[in-house]
């Protein structure tokens, strides 16, 4: 349906300041658990903010999950991807990089095609990579960038390059904070096992203006929050060694938890889940996958009323 619109010319973008370096972390962040799964390293270099495009943030993220999505298909078990956001000139870059099975030197011209594939032997997915890159593409031209590919060969991984041009907003000399970032630097400790996650969220956060520090356990967190004192508190509830409603009491029994906004953050999101969060001392729940869109308000006014 999607392809059809964009050869029709009816795809219709629903454009707005888009901060490439949160939606780019973000993305990351959808993909770590099936990143994890094939046992892939996902390497990231994001640019700081901002930077800014005017697009239309579903198609973007679209454009990113796509890449991802097919790099981690076509890398063998254990392989590793580079995820890269940078500034050149008057154009944003994204850069998806693997070591997986590379792309054939007379398939690379014909690789955005609608409806071309890879040669069998190496087409795996069973509705084929070309209607995916074709999408990509038709989505990149919309918002006037451009999309290369490039490959040594068989077994040479490959890359693809995304160019969006900046907004003229973002290439002026900044005279407020960009759209989403904090009004002060937010101090936030993000608790959750899983390493990979905290680091994204971490990262997105950081896009956003924020100050992190990570913990893996929840006895990491006791030993970090004197010093670092957080305004705010993000807390895995299946910690290994004390789970999050444990920890969020006791926090609030000590001078720099007492205060801090905790924010519990699980896969359950029943109403009886919430009544407990809320019960141990947790001021808001929020269900795994964390959208963004939800926690930066949360953050936002935080930020206003300690500035």
């Amino acid at each position: 349906m999607e392809v059809s619109r964009i050869t029709q010319g009816r795809m219709q973008l629903r454009r707005s300041a888009v901060e490439l370096s949160a939606l780019v972390t973000g993305a990351a962040q959808d993909l770590a658990a099936t990143m994890e799964a094939a046992g892939h390293t996902l390497r990231l270099s994001i640019a700081p903010p901002p930077v800014t495009v005017d697009g239309d943030p579903t198609r973007l993220s679209q454009v990113v999950l796509n890449l991802l999505t097919n790099a981690a298909k076509y890398t063998p078990e254990g392989g590793l991807i580079e995820l890269q956001l940078a500034c050149d000139g008057d154009m944003a870059e994204i850069r998806v990089s693997d070591n997986g099975i590379g792309i054939p030197a007379d398939a690379l011209a014909n690789i955005f095609d609608m409806f071309s594939q890879l040669e069998p032997a190496l087409e795996r997915s069973r509705g084929g990579l070309g209607i995916g890159l074709g999408l990509v593409r038709g989505i990149v031209e919309l918002h006037g960038g451009s999309i290369a590919a490039d490959s040594a060969g068989p077994g040479q991984g490959s890359t693809f390059s995304v160019r969006l041009p900046l907004s003229m907003a973002a290439a002026r000399p900044a005279e407020a904070a960009p759209a989403g970032a904090l009004p002060a630097r937010v101090r936030v400790l993000v608790v959750d096992d899983n390493e990979d996650a905290a680091q994204m969220l971490a990262m997105a956060l950081e896009c956003s203006g924020c100050e992190t520090q990570v913990a893996h356990s929840a006895a990491q967190a006791l030993e970090l929050l004197p010093a670092f004192a957080p305004a705010a508190a993000l807390l895995d509830i299946g910690l290994p060694d004390m789970n999050g409603y444990e920890l969020a009491r006791r926090m609030r029994q000590l001078p720099a938890g007492a205060h801090a906004m905790l924010i519990a953050t699980t896969g359950w999101g029943q109403q009886k889940d919430r009544e407990r969060a809320f019960e141990a001392g947790f001021d808001h729940h929020i269900t795994k996958p964390i959208d963004f869109e939800l926690l930066q308000p949360l953050l936002q006014g935080l930020a206003a009323r300690d500035s």
